[in-house]
């Protein structure tokens, strides 16, 4: 294989990276397919490696976009580069399914993986940030002589069309539609030829590509044996790549290329080199096109006009990375009301029923209702007017501009010209509350947050207390708003399968108008469903599942796939001493579920509705203070609840003065992750206090005196339920056996096993067991951590026990509800 013209710096690294880019290269001009996948295997090769020297695991059946997720996750990768390593894998992708790659899209690739290529090489090569690569020297194009004449051939067009002519008379036409079919056939035997002096050389490759392969999994299985991913390592990456980041700035042509990409990801055909107003690009019946560089007004031009059909419904003003990309939305603007269409264009006005265009002021009017400006770097809330895809509605003065995670679709455009947001809110205004029986303040709640949307207020909190009815007070909601088309799509989240399960159990089985529940009157998704069909209405997933398809699968959803995200227990994330509990234990700690848990419900353009028990400040920033709140003492008051009665509490030596160990003592020590028990002897002297009891030492003596009490209170066969709070998941199994023990010597041969049982995350048939617990005679009492202390609704509890201390208000409060 001939060296590499734009990556040969590549040879200091492991030769699969060398062989992998010089083999894209190589394939160019006779398969632009194959330089694409290519490339994305060079992508997935250094994404390996830095996930091997940073100490992130993964294996043959990690996919690149998880990959691509964890490494973030741990090594903080900037946004934009992390922007065109999805590029390549979204084109690679492209490429292996659809085999039927473009040169000009093969030649953007290759820009895009020299550019990652140089960033890598700035972060662990020898110069570092110093290091100059020159400029990129493209490979012979075979298709450019056909690019010209299907150029001529669109300009052509676009005068015929601009002056009223018809096409199929035209003899110039006719002749160049002639001449670009017999270079389409020259160009294919021109490819035809170049593969066959290709393929011995190709053939060649391949086998040494595959030697190689199997030599860099032996080197990053070497890595990531020596790796330990320790605090000082993962620094040392971390500092290597922001600074290989600070000394990295993408150029115009760069910009230009991730753009179009995220034009295309949303549903727009976009390529701002070839598909412009000067090479004769027009808009065209039924197809989604991003014509780039449209002229308006005063010689100037819109750097894409977003045609839906023959619609133009959007302007974008792209910048370069560093570019102030909200300060430029005026500029969009102008462009938007400077733009005049023509020919067979339809106005964006009269799909709204208008018969003017939206006034602009005391300044004309605007002529296209929505405008965009962007730079392609994801939005970053601390670069928040330096990132982002900045969105304004142009149709109504009030509207402010705003960042989003990406462009809408053409379909999520035309929706929003289309559906009256005014009338809708008229409509929920005389939409009658009696078919739902809802309590009185359950109806006060929901006029509450449609009175903060009708005052366009994008973010709501409602704050009731556990057991005045969430779940009936949301499906009123959501009724309501899919009656009144106020919203078209709603995202139901919850953070726990058994939450969601039990929200469709209520869609189910709650009858509102003729009898009918929700789910038969609309579609709704359930839990695990994530396919977006047309005909969903509603769309219940967990946090975990939402991370999953946004942020790790090749299947990224659409920024306007929901227009109102409603949160059950929107207080979680925020309590400060659980365990890790079911799906979070694929994150880090509290700290990336809480981010993770923020970044899906800013990923989507839409309305947020929280409701919780417990609001706290973090809620707040999200969602900001309540709209409407009932208190618990207010549902005692009117008698809704029932208070609880006053505690009792359980004391002993232990609790009261802690546990010492003095210096030179033997103890016991166990590792949780093996189970292994060793002794050692204290260099030091160790005090515990109660918080640490059955988190950091085990004192089975303390649970079995506060078990054998618990026994003389509790009724196992009885028909009132209890709830047990414990530590962690090991020390549930401990309190399991000590209560299991004491009920066996008070009951003898009566006693029944499956009255206590451990509900937690690590249980088997998890839900089974809640369904149980909820609607069975047994279990009666449920040992649990983390798993039943929000949301879960069982009636007949009327025993709450405290195993551990809980610093957490919100966990507390969540608790007793």
């Amino acid at each position: 294989m001939p060296d590499s013209a734009n990556f040969s710096f590549l040879k200091d690294y492991d030769p699969i990276f060398l062989q992998l880019a010089s083999a894209a290269e190589g394939a160019f001009a006779s398969d632009p397919n194959t330089t694409l996948i290519k490339l994305r295997q060079l992508g997935e090769a250094l994404a390996q490696d830095l996930a091997a020297r940073s100490g992130v695991e993964f294996d043959e059946t990690t996919s690149q976009a998880d990959l691509l997720w964890k490494l973030n996750q741990n090594i903080r990768l900037d946004p934009t580069i992390r922007e065109l390593f999805h590029t390549l894998r979204i084109e690679g992708n492209k490429a292996t399914h659809q085999f039927r790659t473009r040169h000009r899209e093969a030649m953007d690739g290759l820009k895009v993986a020299r550019a990652l290529a140089i960033w890598y090489h700035k972060g662990f090569g020898k110069q570092g940030a110093r290091f100059k690569a020159g400029p990129f020297i493209p490979p012979r194009d075979p298709s450019d002589q056909l690019r010209l004449s299907q150029t001529e051939i669109s300009q052509l067009k676009a005068q015929l069309l601009d002056t009223h002519q018809q096409l199929e008379s035209n003899q110039r036409l006719a002749q160049l539609i002639a001449r670009e079919k017999e270079e389409y056939a020259a160009l294919a035997e021109q490819m035809d030829e170049e593969a066959r002096t290709f393929e011995q050389l190709a053939s060649e490759s391949e086998a040494e590509l595959q030697r190689q392969k199997v030599e860099f999994e032996r080197h990053i299985a070497e890595l990531q044996r020596r790796q330990q991913s320790d605090a000082a390592d993962t620094s040392h990456i971390i500092a290597r790549t922001q600074q290989a980041s600070a000394a990295f700035t993408p150029n115009e042509e760069l910009t230009r290329i991730v753009i179009d990409q995220q034009l295309s990801q949303a549903g727009w055909q976009a390529d701002s080199e070839t598909l412009t107003y000067k090479n004769g690009a027009r808009p065209e019946k039924g197809k989604n096109l991003a014509i780039a560089e449209w002229p308006t007004v005063g010689r100037q031009a819109a750097d894409y006009v977003l045609f839906a059909g023959l619609t133009p419904i959007a302007v974008v003003e792209a910048k370069r990375e560093n570019a102030n990309v909200a300060g430029k939305i005026p500029q969009a603007e102008r462009y938007a009301a400077g733009f005049s269409p023509s020919g067979a264009m339809q106005p964006a006005w009269h799909l709204e029923g208008r018969t003017v265009a939206w006034p602009r002021g005391d300044d004309g009017h605007y002529h296209i209702p929505f405008v965009y400006s962007c730079n392609g770097r994801p939005f970053i809330k601390q670069l928040a007017e330096q990132s982002g895809t900045w969105f304004r509605d142009v149709r109504a003065v009030g509207n402010i501009a705003r960042p989003l995670q990406d462009f809408h679709s053409p379909q999520g455009l035309l929706d929003r010209l289309t559906r009256s947001r005014t009338a809708a809110q008229e409509r929920l205004k005389h939409e009658s509350f009696d078919y739902l029986k809802l309590r009185d303040y359950q109806v006060k709640a929901i006029q509450h947050v449609e009175a903060a949307l009708a005052r366009d207020q994008r973010a709501c909190l409602l704050a009731m207390a556990t057991g005045t009815g969430k779940t009936r007070t949301i499906i009123g909601l959501i009724y309501r708003f899919l009656k009144t088309e106020r919203f078209r799509r709603i995202l139901f989240l919850v953070d726990r399968t058994a939450l969601g399960q039990q929200a469709l159990d209520a869609f189910n089985e709650a009858a509102l108008e003729q009898n009918q529940t929700l789910s038969k009157i609309y579609n709704v998704a359930e839990l695990g469903d994530m396919a977006a069909a047309a005909e969903t209405r509603v769309q219940v997933a967990t946090v975990q599942a939402m991370v999953r398809r946004i942020f790790q699968s090749d299947q990224t959803p659409l920024v306007d796939q929901f227009d109102c995200i409603i949160v059950d227990e929107a207080h979680r994330g925020y309590t400060l001493d659980q365990e890790m509990g079911e799906g979070e234990l694929a994150l880090r700690d509290q700290g990336q579920y809480l981010s993770s848990y923020r970044r899906v419900l800013d990923y989507f353009d839409a309305v947020k509705i929280g409701l919780t028990a417990t609001p706290a400040k973090q809620t707040s920033e999200i969602f900001g203070h309540p709209v409407y709140t009932y208190s618990y003492r207010e549902a005692v008051a009117d008698d809704w609840l029932i208070d609880h009665e006053p505690p009792i509490r359980y004391q002993t030596l232990l609790n009261q003065q802690g546990i010492r160990f003095d210096k030179g003592e033997t103890v016991s020590l166990i590792d949780t992750r093996t189970g292994e028990v060793d002794t050692a002897e204290l260099d030091d002297e160790l005090d515990f206090d109660v918080e640490h009891f059955n988190r950091r030492v085990i004192t089975e003596s303390f649970n079995r005196v506060v078990c054998q009490q618990l026994v003389k209170e509790l009724d196992p066969m009885g028909d009132e339920k209890t709830m047990i709070f414990c530590a962690t998941d090991l020390h549930a199994d401990m309190v399991k056996r000590l209560l299991d023990t004491a009920f066996r010597e008070l009951y003898g041969d009566d006693y029944n096993e499956a009255a206590v049982r451990k509900i937690t995350a690590k249980s088997d048939r998890v839900a089974q067991l809640i369904l149980h617990y909820k609607n069975e005679r047994y279990p009666t009492i449920a040992i649990t951590v983390d798993l039943l202390t929000t949301g879960i609704d069982v009636p007949p509890i009327c025993h709450l026990v405290f195993l551990r201390r809980v610093r957490s208000r919100i966990l507390y409060e969540q608790m007793i509800g």
